[in-house]
């Protein structure tokens, strides 16, 4: 079932847009209040307005629910809550008339416990399934095999009746972490990759791609020197750990290498991995992506936090670009795992507009791939939810410390006017906050100087621009909140400056040859006077270097 027609370029992906849509908030068609695929189809449109290149799907697959789908049970079929297969090869389709390409998740880290491989190993230590998963004896005195934490919470293992041993669980004890030391476990899940790959996916996001493969010896992890001494403010005993043994071992680089092996007998797929490793992030996604024969792309966590400065944005991308030469990234600022960014990052006092626009301008210029969230186009804020209203596990464990993921998953609002704001004629799985119905897009599609209006504009600069899509970049040396950077490719050089302060800023050009200014589209613009750009608080500034 391929489509010949689909991914014509075979580096479509460098430089290219990615619209995140969580399925199950993006758009209800049968009122049952949850989000389906029909509703995605429906509202593809929209989508391709805004002049994105890709849709990354969040999972759709059969499960049980217990971590919003992120708990497989059947890695080859489409939740009843989102309709049917069919419904999925009508949303491919449209996707691919309207030029967008479709990226799916795949969750195949773990599973979830309802998964058939699963309830097989369990039954007994012999049978055909029995070390497909990672189970181990307890110690002499009934504890888990070792040290090692979950996630979201106490230790990684669980204990089995059955087996009478313990399983492992990187997140919660519904997701059993499947054996990649077992090649019939990668079998399995490379055969499931490639019934997707039959259906015509352009390419796929690997969750928690680092957490694959285990210690074969099961070794404790060493402790954090910081978490001891209580200085790095953790939330969760699992910030407490080096994480050495429980992921990012070196076996996992042979399965990718698989991974891309089959993505090749495809044309024009891709993958972007999903990294996260504290500390080492950066220098683990610059080991997946070297090489040209493993992962095409992975993104990080490391602009996915609170940290807003020019420091710390050019320390995370130097930090790439100096770790590889021949990989890349994609940058993101929101997603369906971290509060979103104009919450994180607006000061009191300062618009979440203007946030919202700079936020847009300053990742539409990054060197890399990009990834928006479902929502960002409007400025949406965090949700506040009742406890009473939150679905989200991480969520209602560590409450009130920790609030979960619901915030960032409220429904997509559509229609002001419309009940629950026309994403679901019944009562949705998360509330519709009112603030968010008045961002709805059909009110900021009238609306002169919106954030909506100010994403497609820039997204429409950067196509024209491809500097900007795969250019180099070199960083400018400046005082102050201030960060500015050349990036170089395609006929054409273009200076980008962004002030990060709650203040104005002023930034005497060094000699880097006339410059002539270009409307980014988001207003609050930097003005160039006599080579000495003055920037307003939050300002942009583009510019062609002649």
């Amino acid at each position: 079932m391929i489509d010949e027609n689909a991914g014509q370029g075979a580096e479509w992906w460098r430089g290219c847009v990615i619209y995140q849509i969580y399925p199950r908030s993006f758009q209800d068609t049968t009122g049952n209040g949850s989000g389906d695929l029909k509703g995605i189809t429906a509202r593809l449109a929209h989508v391709a307005s805004l002049g994105v290149d890709a849709v990354w799907l969040s999972p759709f697959f059969k499960s049980p629910m217990a971590d919003m789908g992120y708990d497989v049970s059947d890695y080859r079929d489409v939740d009843p809550m989102f309709g049917t297969l069919e419904d999925f090869d009508a949303l491919v389709a449209e996707a691919h008339r309207l030029g967008l390409k479709i990226i799916i998740d795949q969750v195949i880290s773990h599973s979830s416990d309802k998964h058939e491989w699963f309830v097989e190993s369990r039954a007994s230590r012999d049978n055909a399934k029995a070390e497909w998963y990672v189970w181990a004896d307890a110690k002499p005195d009934g504890n888990a095999p070792n040290n090692w934490l979950s996630v979201f919470g106490g230790p990684s293992w669980e204990w089995d009746a059955t087996r009478r041993q313990y399983y492992m669980h990187n997140f919660l004890a519904a997701q059993p972490d499947l054996n990649f030391h077992n090649s019939d476990v990668q079998d399995a899940l490379l055969d499931a990759v490639r019934f997707w790959l039959e259906r015509g996916v352009d390419g796929f996001r690997l969750d928690t791609v680092n957490y694959y493969v285990h210690d074969r010896w099961l070794r404790d992890n060493p402790p954090l020197a910081a978490s001891v001494a209580g200085t790095n403010g953790a939330t969760s005993t699992y910030a407490f750990q080096e994480h050495l043994f429980d992921k990012t071992r070196p076996e996992n680089l042979d399965f990718l290498k698989r991974f891309r092996a089959l993505l090749d007998e495809y044309p024009d797929r891709a993958a972007v991995g999903e990294v996260g490793d504290e500390e080492r992030s950066l220098q683990t996604l610059a080991a997946y992506v070297s090489g040209g024969d493993k992962l095409q792309m992975c993104y990080t966590f490391d602009l996915l936090g609170p940290q807003f400065s020019a420091a710390h944005v050019r320390g995370c991308v130097e930090a790439f670009e100096n770790a590889v030469a021949d990989g890349w990234v994609c940058w993101a600022f929101s997603n369906h795992d971290v509060v979103r960014h104009v919450s994180r990052w607006a000061r009191p006092g300062e618009s979440t507009d203007t946030m919202a626009k700079f936020a847009i301008a300053l990742l539409s210029c990054l060197r890399g791939s990009i990834c928006l969230y479902q929502g960002e186009e409007l400025g949406l804020e965090e949700a506040e939810l009742a406890y009473v209203d939150l679905r989200d596990p991480v969520g209602i464990r560590f409450w009130p410390g920790v609030k979960g993921r619901d915030g960032c998953r409220t429904p997509m609002v559509w229609e002001a006017g419309a009940d629950n704001g026309g994403f679901s004629t019944g009562k949705p799985w998360l509330p519709v906050p009112q603030a968010h119905r008045a961002r709805a897009v059909d009110v900021e599609n009238g609306e002169g100087g919106s954030v909506l209006g100010a994403y497609r504009l820039v997204l429409a600069l950067r196509k024209r621009h491809p500097a900007l899509i795969t250019g180099s970049i070199r960083f400018l040396d400046t005082e102050g909140d201030v960060l500015a950077f050349v990036r170089d490719g395609g006929g054409e050089k273009l200076l980008c400056v962004f002030n990060f302060a709650a203040g104005p800023a002023s930034w005497a050009l060094p000699d880097i040859g006339a410059v002539e200014a270009i409307d980014p589209g988001v207003g609050n613009a930097g003005v160039l006077e006599d080579n000495v750009l003055a920037m307003p608080a939050l300002g942009c500034f583009l510019g062609r270097i002649g």
